[in-house]
């Protein structure tokens, strides 16, 4: 961490905000938003697929990234906790993007009291 994102949290920490939130969880917390998208595009792009083959889906693009890190990229380093919250936000994403459609689908009062089996 440089040292002006140390100053930055030193000067939220003095100010009230918990110790928690710290890099780590700062860093935990993008990757998780970053992968909302993915989750949520390719649910819409391969509406067939279920969440859980998405969050599939996440792992394997997680994976790549990290595995290009490890690779070409020597002042970065390959992270398994990158990878587990990298899929949990597609995971979500493919959560919200499942939700999104069956809130927006309308119903009628049949389809409601006699649902197909």
């Amino acid at each position: 961490m440089s040292g002006q994102l140390a100053s930055i949290f030193v000067f939220l920490h003095k100010h009230g905000i918990p110790s928690w939130f710290n890099y780590s969880f700062v860093e935990a917390s993008a990757n998780v938003v970053l992968f909302i998208p993915l989750g949520f595009a390719a649910s819409k792009a391969f509406p067939k697929k279920s969440w859980w083959q998405i969050g599939a889906f996440g792992l394997l693009v997680s994976g790549c990234i990290e595995l290009g890190q490890q690779l070409f990229l020597h002042d970065r380093f390959a992270s398994p906790s990158d990878v587990v919250t990298n899929t949990s936000g597609a995971v979500i994403g493919a959560l919200l993007a499942l939700w999104a459609t069956k809130k927006g689908r309308p119903t009628t009062f049949r389809q409601q009291a006699f649902p197909e089996r």
